[in-house]
Order: C-alpha cells, then sequence, then structure tokens
C-alpha cells in the first residue's frame, strides 16, 4: 500500500499544455495530491480548451473549477495563471522536487529546448534545467517529424526525461482508465515516487 503521506510538505509543478490528452496530467494532479505533495499547476491557454473539449472542464470559471475537481485531497494544490512570469515557481531560489509536463504539446517542447522564456510555464521549465532539477516531459504528437524529434533529442542530452504517451497492452487493460494510469505510473517511476497503478512485468496478479 502506498503512504498516501509520502509528499507531505514537498512540492511538485505540474504543466498541461493544450496537446491532446489532457487526462494525463489530470491524473498526475490526482496521483500526487492523493500523496500529499504540493502541486504547483500551471494550465497553457490552449490547455484550457482542450480540458473543455476533452474533459468538460468550465474554463470560464477556473478557479472554482479546480476546486470542485482536486478538493478535498491529502495534498495542496496551488495555482498559477501561465501569463503571471513572477509566482514563485519562476524563481531558482523556489524549492521544489521537480517538474512534469503532462501531455507537452510541440510548441511548448520547442519553447524548452529553445530557452525561449515567454510564459509561466516555459520559464519554470528553464528553471528546472538550469537548477539540475529533475524535469520530465510527456510528449503527444503522432506523426513526429524531424524537428520534433531533434528537440526531444536535444532536451534528453540535457538529462530531461522523455515519457511518450504510448500505452502498452502486456498487463492487458481493459479499460481507458487502465490505459491512462500506466502512463501515469511510468511518470511516477521516472521521478521515484511509489505507486500501484499498474501490474509489473513478472508480478502476480
Amino acid at each position: 500500500m502506498v503512504n498516501e503521506l509520502v509528499g507531505t510538505g514537498r512540492h511538485w509543478v505540474l504543466g498541461i499544455t493544450g496537446a491532446s490528452g489532457s487526462v494525463y496530467g489530470v491524473r498526475l494532479a490526482e496521483e500526487l495530491l492523493d500523496y500529499g505533495f504540493t502541486v504547483n499547476l500551471v494550465i497553457s491557454n490552449a490547455g484550457w480548451r482542450v480540458l473543455k473539449e476533452e474533459m468538460d472542464f468550465d474554463a470560464s470559471s477556473r478557479e472554482s473549477e479546480l476546486e470542485r475537481r482536486f478538493g478535498g485531497r491529502s495534498g495542496r494544490l496551488i495555482y498559477h495563471p501561465v501569463a503571471d512570469i513572477g509566482a514563485s515557481i519562476a524563481s531558482g531560489s523556489f524549492r521544489a522536487e521537480g517538474m512534469i509536463v503532462a501531455p507537452c504539446s510541440m510548441g511548448t517542447l520547442s519553447s524548452i529546448a529553445h530557452g525561449s522564456s515567454d510564459n509561466l510555464m516555459t520559464r519554470a521549465a528553464d528553471v528546472m534545467l538550469k537548477e539540475s532539477r529533475p524535469l520530465v516531459i510527456v510528449p503527444r504528437e503522432t506523426p513526429l517529424h524531424a524537428i520534433h524529434l531533434e528537440n526531444m533529442l536535444k532536451l534528453s542530452r540535457l538529462g530531461v526525461k522523455m515519457v511518450p504517451a504510448m500505452p502498452a497492452f502486456y498487463q492487458r487493460p481493459r479499460t481507458l482508465e487502465e490505459i491512462v494510469d500506466f502512463l501515469v505510473g511510468k511518470v511516477l517511476d521516472t521521478v521515484g515516487i511509489p505507486h500501484n497503478l499498474f501490474k509489473r512485468w513478472g508480478e502476480e496478479s
């Protein structure tokens, strides 16, 4: 059983962009909060559009919608508007365990790869790079062209972990939720957070 208070007092930054697959970011937020972490959430304007289209989020009342969706969990959610370049997470002096961008659009990926800190999400990612803190990106696009791949390679060489939104089927998922949980579990594995989201290869049922 995962200790629900494993993250008490520790901060993670979570970015949700306008790539399809907003459910990945939502599930990550739920898991991190359930483990007691403080989640500093940044959602791009396009991310809000996709949350509305894919998950029926009310983008017209953002903070109250986040409270409705994520309130009552063990951890604390702090919402930072993407235009607030002066937010705490924009500074390297802010102590965060790391940052996850899930899902990550190719536009945001490109901005991070080229150091273009033109909004809070890309600035926070730049802080992770300059402070040598964990940065995990969940790219979601298909097919990929050479520029996409070159940007991923550039960031990988800087130590950024790439966890593409690619499902696996050896655990024989029966629902969409199980497919999503597999990817979320792989992200948590990458940053060393224990979980029980999927059965591992070789484990008994």
